[in-house]
């Protein structure tokens, strides 16, 4: 089965609402100066809350084919839970992925595999898609337990969804050493995980289900690196950080069809 490419920059804290909007800007343009064509790569944005509406406003003024989403999700509908966001807010605003399990909301939120498990459903009776995020600490890869272990989360998660709202998910393999360090698994490295995770998938839920879910990698992912680890036959993507906040970078990245690997 084709798997259409996915491209997703993640802004993380970054940027106010003007900052955001003149970076999807330059980004559109920078893509429309290379003739880029977006049947061939999803390309999708992911800024903070307080960015969406002014992201809204640019891509529908523009008619851009860039797509956006959130960081995060409550996986309460609505009600006293100060400071959350409900995915009918983020549908509201045009969102079409959702951030679910980002390390960073594991590590420092304490998240666990069955609540990012629930945000994602959250996500999807929005009707956007989640972008499940699992990956390996330095300490287990040094251990050799790493497919071990994200094969756990992956589980804890997929435990909260049935086979046909996952076959409409995507997973993005996150290995933590590697995330904002400047640090990269080999592309060998992601394919090792990337695959095993869609052998599990199948495992859970059959073929179908494990062939249509596109499996990104991400961690330090740059112009550089990004043909040789979009080679591999089990990665789908991209999830981008500190590179998407550079719109020339970003959009090498999106162009990866450019590079020789």
């Amino acid at each position: 089965m084709a798997r259409t490419p996915l491209m997703a920059g993640n802004w993380k804290m970054n940027l106010d609402h003007l900052e955001a909007a003149a970076l999807v800007q330059r980004l559109y343009w920078e893509l429309q100066d290379a003739n880029f064509d977006y049947s061939k790569v999803e390309v999708v944005v992911l800024p903070p809350f307080t960015d969406l509406r002014s992201t809204q406003t640019v891509t529908d003024a523009d008619s851009m084919h860039i797509k956006y989403g959130a960081q995060d999700v409550s996986t309460h509908p609505d009600g006293a839970y100060t400071g959350e966001i409900s995915a009918r807010m983020l549908a509201k605003l045009g969102c079409s992925y959702v951030v679910v399990g980002h390390s960073e909301r594991r590590q420092y939120h304490g998240e666990t595999d069955q609540e990012v498990g629930q945000k994602a459903l959250a996500a999807f009776g929005g009707e956007m898609v989640p972008i499940i995020c699992v990956g390996e600490p330095l300490p287990v890869r040094k251990s050799g337990e790493h497919v071990a272990y994200t094969l756990a989360q992956l589980d804890g998660v997929f435990a909260e969804l049935s086979g046909e709202l996952a076959r409409d998910a995507v997973v993005a393999y996150e290995p933590v050493w590697a995330i904002g360090t400047g640090e990269v698994a080999t592309a060998d490295d992601a394919e090792e995980v990337c695959a095993a995770i869609r052998v599990r998938l199948g495992e859970l839920f059959g073929g179908d289900v494990s062939q249509r879910v596109r499996v990104l990698y991400g961690g330090s992912v740059k112009a550089s690196n990004v043909a040789g680890i979009m080679a591999q036959p089990n990665v789908d993507g991209a999830l981008v950080g500190g590179a998407s906040l550079d719109a020339a970078e970003f959009a090498r990245i999106c162009r990866f069809h450019d590079h020789v690997a």
